[in-house]
């Protein structure tokens, strides 16, 4: 089954307790935290105290997506706060293979993230000992954006790498993802969709889930 996971990044900051607790009665699968550190992407958003936050209000999985330089250094904090998997972007971290390496050792599940102009071929080598990929089909660092309809190859890409390698990863993408365009990315093999405006802003969340997973 495709799995959606919200990204609280759409919710209100204000009422994140109340937009969680929706979040779960709309049926999704995960909670997806978007860890911006004002310099890897501009932007800032939350960090460790806010996972540890959420993982004392909700048993769902925390899918954490950490856009950040140097992200070895956040990798305990991460763990202590609960996040269930960890996800990295390859283009920020020099020793990917060790830090994928540390976040399994610590009891996560590692991720590795891709930034729309990278090609999956980048990250390779280190296939095999990932829980997760995720590809970006907006640049990251804000909500809100318009699909990057030219990922699509990417995630057919990462989806035979699968199948002939027999890896077991989930394929994640993440933006722009809504009723309209989950089909697209789902036909290409993704199994997991993050969708922030897409569910945050639908006239009926539970039902976007529904739809997009399919």
């Amino acid at each position: 089954m495709i799995k959606i996971a919200p990204s609280m990044l759409s919710a209100d900051f204000a009422e994140m307790g109340r937009d969680l607790k929706r979040v779960e009665e709309w049926g999704a699968d995960w909670i997806h935290l978007d860890v911006m550190d004002g310099s890897f992407v501009s932007a800032i958003t939350f960090g460790a105290a806010m996972c540890a936050a959420f993982r004392r209000r909700t048993a769902l999985p925390l899918d954490v997506h950490i856009m950040v330089e140097h992200p070895a250094t956040h990798i305990e904090a991460f763990r202590a706060a609960g996040a269930d998997y960890l996800t990295i972007h390859g283009e920020a971290d020099r020793h990917l293979h060790r830090t994928l390496q540390m976040i399994r050792q610590s009891g996560m599940k590692a991720g590795v993230a891709i930034n729309p102009a990278t090609h999956p071929s980048a990250i390779e080598y280190v296939l095999g000992m990932c829980d997760l990929v995720l590809v970006m089909s907006v640049n990251p660092g804000a909500g809100g954006q318009s699909f990057i309809p030219e990922v699509v190859p990417k995630i057919e890409y990462l989806a035979n790498k699968k199948r002939d390698q027999g890896y077991t990863y989930e394929i994640e993408v993440d933006g722009g993802i809504n009723e309209d365009t989950a089909p697209i990315v789902i036909a290409a093999g993704a199994t997991a969709l993050v969708s922030g405006s897409g569910v945050f802003g639908a006239a009926n969340p539970a039902r976007a889930i529904s739809r997009m997973r399919g």
